[in-house]
């Protein structure tokens, strides 16, 4: 089953070849150059699982676009990813729920890695949830 990710960087030809590369793996991949820009695309598109976020952007960088997500698509997971990470940068997105944090360049398998372990927890939990409402409407009908 194709993976949804969703690409956030403001370099524009970093964007393109990762794309071009997980398009050829078979990941079903949108693309955004700003934090506005992925809260729009991710409120457009419900089918997104995994989000991997530049965390040093003009405007409203990484961590600021992460706290959007975690609050309006709790159950996307973000992964950050940086070429220029700092020990506090990093704990900071882990303390706002950020998935993994991964430097650039990373190795694509562990990136790819990583995302699909990341999607795995996004389906694990919408299952809870379906089998929760699921369990809620059974018990109203006894």
């Amino acid at each position: 089953m194709a993976i949804n990710i969703l690409l956030v960087d403001d370099e524009i030809p970093f964007l393109e070849t990762m794309t071009r590369r997980l398009v050829k793996r078979e990941f079903i991949t949108a693309s955004a150059s700003s934090g506005d820009e992925a809260i729009r695309l991710l409120e457009k598109n419900g089918e997104i699982e995994v989000v991997v976020l530049d965390v040093k952007m003009p405007g409203m960088d990484g961590l600021e676009t992460l706290k959007i997500i975690r609050q309006k698509f709790p159950l996307i997971e973000v992964i950050m990813l940086t070429g220029h990470a700092t020990i506090e940068s990093a704990i900071e997105g882990m303390k706002l729920g950020a998935f993994d944090y991964l430097m650039k360049p990373c190795d694509m398998e562990e990136l790819l890695s990583k995302v699909r372990e990341a999607a795995m927890k996004t389906k694990r939990h919408k299952e809870k949830i379906i089998e929760a409402q699921l369990k809620e409407i059974t018990m109203r009908r006894i």
